[in-house]
């Protein structure tokens, strides 16, 4: 049961009943508090966005696929070793995670040329590099999320070379893990952003989500998308596709 008062709700969980605000809202999720001062509610929302947000669309039952799909994802990286502020799913589109102090940039692994990183240097979207390519961007839609490096991050006091090196350890070892998984779905895990926080005992680990509203997905055979560049570039159903991908990682889980 649900009561919606303004920044304010009363629900009913387990029995419990519970006083929550809401801390914040973004492009696809809300985060509300909890009665644990370190453990914060993600509601997942139905919409879509691109371009910074200036795109905007709704599309039944994103927000249960994104929830579903992170949920799996989070799961088994934190299976093999990968620390995260996932604690557990409670609804179709809600999940209980870690209180975080994030830190405010993108961490981007690219393993194939596409999207921007394409455009930025004129080549064409398919070629795999060597080594992947590894990028951070500023979150700040006011300046669309410009790219930075090691450097410009110590400058602005966001964070310490120290910092950053952690954070590239285990972005690292999720692009470890991720590409057998998404090879035995199917399909090539092209690139993907991360985000970090600490937690209250200032231990970094893996924040946000991980859906194909942040990575890059194509299908081994045919190279279609299968990710959120379906609804950017408008060259298919993003519902249909998120309902592909899930079915394919509940699979692959099976067999990995």
């Amino acid at each position: 049961m649900i009561i919606r008062l303004p920044e304010m709700f009363v629900f009913f969980y387990q029995g419990e009943r519970k006083m929550a605000k809401l801390l914040y809202t973004g492009k696809v999720k809300e985060m509300w508090s909890t009665d644990d001062p370190e453990v914060l509610r993600v509601v997942y929302t139905d919409q879509a966005t691109a371009g910074n947000g200036e795109k905007k669309d709704d599309f039944k039952n994103k927000a249960y696929l994104n929830n579903e799909i992170s949920t799996l994802i989070f799961e088994y990286l934190a299976k093999n070793g990968v620390p995260t502020h996932f604690i557990k799913k409670i609804s179709d589109t809600e999940e209980l995670v870690k209180k975080c102090d994030m830190f405010p940039f993108e961490v981007v692994t690219r393993n194939i040329a596409a999207g921007h990183f394409s455009s930025r240097y004129g080549m064409g979207e398919g070629e795999k590099f060597d080594t992947p390519v590894e990028e951070l961007f500023y979150k700040s839609d006011e300046l669309d999320d410009p790219i930075m490096n090691e450097s410009d991050a110590i400058a602005l006091h966001i964070a310490t070379a120290e910092e950053q090196k952690k954070i590239w350890e285990l972005s690292r070892q999720v692009n470890k893990l991720l590409i057998p998984l998404f090879d035995k779905a199917g399909m090539e895990l092209v690139d993907f952003k991360l985000e970090f926080g600490k937690d209250a005992d200032g231990n970094i680990i893996l924040a946000d989500e991980f859906s194909p509203d942040n990575c890059r997905l194509w299908d081994k055979k045919t190279k279609e998308h299968m990710d959120k560049d379906v609804y950017r570039r408008d060259i298919g159903d993003l519902t249909t596709v998120y309902e592909q991908d899930l079915a394919r990682i509940q699979e692959a889980l099976k067999e990995i």
